[in-house]
């Protein structure tokens, strides 16, 4: 790398302090690159949201010195932002074959497969942006062709972990590149940065071929059919579930449009392997033995248009549940659906099915590592800085924690949330300037037109429900000529309740008297204003409740 004094930033745009939306931009000089750009599936509280996307405010004032986006894998929270990220900013955007094969589908569906020029990269690889320098490494996650980065700066080596765990008998063989990480010790890390989502878990995280004795023991013990929810993203695991079966005699059915698409590509690619004759469509149902099938679906998180859900519902058209079937959730319960998945759950029981999940049977490991591993990770790379990622607080928290056990000092353990840069200056890295960060709300076709008061506004309607009234008056004296009628939605029955809504229109008639006793004739604002007042008053007063009120004032 030639001589250059120009300091680096890092500045991390989403992903720090939250699970998901992980962004994150390093420039030197003129040149920056942006790593990943995922979304985060909204919470419970954000009514109405499809998707959560980072802001792109600060890429836009640096659009001129962006010169790739670079990501580490295929997850939705590192890869589901770019339909929105490429229409804006035209540059190439590089990763894994697999990786850029779901990417490629993605952009399919927005449209923008030919806007977008995909770059593949491949571990051990080396790329040039400028001064910048990647080089991608292979590390073991819960989907194929995952890849930590090493950058190479002007003021020094980064390490980027991406989202990893140790496991030393992977599925595809494919392991952690132990001796990329060690060869590194020679010319001296300056930075680390590491994925924290299990900092808080002891020990080591199990090999996915683990999974394997589990199922086998389940397949066996199950006398019917077996339903297998799973992350679609997760061929591994799929590949796991697909010799099982096999070796026990059963047909597999593959249900879900994303779990379809997914194992598709990963047979293109070869990352997947299944003969054909074990394959079936849902017409061979019928004609197979219970005790020879294994359906393979989505809807492990309780998702309500999922397969799932659908069948736990008996909203399924051609899947029906029947005592002796067995389900499988194969996935840990992401914090904040376990009320939905718990739902799920118990109507799969009531249709007699045998229901096993992770607090039940041993049916599911992580693909992020956990405490004695992050320490090996340290250890290896033993960097000058360290800097935990990919995480809440108390994660990245905990992580630091990890880093000063392992001998990093306290004073370069660096705790940074999103929007907190870093500047590397003179082989020292310090906290820099902030940035303008945020998240930006995707609700159908509008990107970034929902805010915060919009969400109150539809938290305050699920909550209370709406009362609307309907008048209209002579726009020269103000008498009422029609109304006052009241209408409510998600606040009373109409039917049982006609005497609160009755009362709700003597109290507006009410209003109108007053008006005319004290010979005014009031400005329509005025009217709304006061009908809002007087009816939230009374409904509290009645019913405890504060419907949204929306009075509609028309003059003729």
């Amino acid at each position: 790398m030639a001589e250059n004094n120009q300091p680096v930033y890092v500045v991390p745009l989403g992903g720090l302090g939250e699970i998901g939306l992980n962004m994150m931009v390093f420039s030197c000089g003129d040149s920056a690159i942006v790593v990943d750009a995922g979304l985060m599936f909204p919470e419970e509280e954000m009514f109405g949201i499809d998707a959560v996307i980072p802001d792109f405010t600060y890429l836009r004032e640096n659009a001129s010195k962006i010169k790739a986006l670079i990501l580490t894998h295929g997850h939705e929270d590192h890869i589901g932002a770019i339909p929105f990220f490429s229409p804006e900013f035209n540059v190439p955007i590089y990763g894994t074959r697999f990786t850029l094969a779901l990417v490629r589908e993605k952009l399919r569906e927005h449209k923008l497969v030919n806007r977008v020029s995909l770059v593949e990269m491949t571990p051990g690889s080396c790329i040039k942006f400028g001064v910048i320098e990647v080089e991608p490494f292979s590390v073991c996650h819960s989907i194929p062709d995952g890849v930590g980065l090493i950058i190479r700066t002007p003021q020094g080596t980064i390490v980027h972990s991406g989202d990893f765990k140790i496991d030393h008998q992977p599925v595809d063989g494919i392991s952690f590149d132990y001796g990329k990480l060690s060869n590194l010790q020679s010319e001296e890390v300056l930075l680390l940065l590491s994925d924290s989502t299990n900092a808080e878990h002891e020990g080591y995280t199990l090999s996915e071929r683990e999974i394997k004795k589990t199922f086998t023991q389940i397949f066996r013990e199950a006398p019917g059919r077996i339903i297998v929810a799973v992350f679609a993203s997760n061929i591994h695991r799929i590949q796991q579930i697909i010799d099982t079966a096999v070796q026990l005699g059963r047909k597999v059915l593959f249900h879900g449009k994303s779990i379809q698409t997914n194992i598709r590509i990963a047979e293109e690619l070869g990352y997947l392997n299944i003969n054909p004759l074990d394959k079936i469509t849902l017409k061979d149902l019928s004609r197979l033995p219970d005790e020879k099938v294994v359906i393979v679906t989505t809807g492990s998180q309780g998702e309500p248009m999922s397969a799932l859900t659908r069948i736990a519902f008996d909203d399924h058209k051609w899947i029906k549940l029947k005592k002796g079937d067995t389900v499988i959730l194969s996935s840990k319960f992401i914090p904040g659906n376990e009320r939905t998945i718990h739902n799920v759950i118990n109507h799969l029981y009531r249709h007699g099915a045998e229901v096993i999940y992770e607090s039940v049977r041993n049916i599911h490991v992580s693909g992020h590592a956990y405490q004695e591993e992050l320490k090996w990770l340290i250890n290896m790379v033993r960097p000058r800085y360290f800097v935990p990622i990919h995480g809440e607080y108390r994660h990245l928290v905990k992580h630091c924690q990890l880093a000063e056990e392992v001998g990093i000092p306290r004073n370069r353990c660096l705790l940074i949330e999103n929007g907190q840069s870093l500047e590397i200056r003179s082989k020292k890295v310090m906290l820099g300037h902030r940035v303008s960060v945020g998240r930006v709300f995707v609700d159908g076709k509008g990107v970034g037109d929902i805010g915060k008061p919009v969400l109150r506004d539809r938290k305050h309607l699920a909550e209370d429900g709406l009362v609307i009234v309907s008048v209209v008056i002579d726009q020269e004296y103000g008498d009422i000529l029609n109304g006052p009628d009241v209408f409510s939605r998600g606040f009373v029955s109409e039917e049982l309740n006609t005497e609160i809504l009755y009362c709700a229109q003597c109290l507006i008639l009410e209003i109108f008297d007053r008006f005319m006793e004290e010979g005014i004739r009031p400005e329509t604002g005025e009217i709304q204003r006061r009908i809002r007042k007087e009816l939230k008053s009374f409904f509290y007063k009645v019913l405890g409740r504060r419907p949204v009120i929306y009075p509609v004032v028309m003059e003729v």
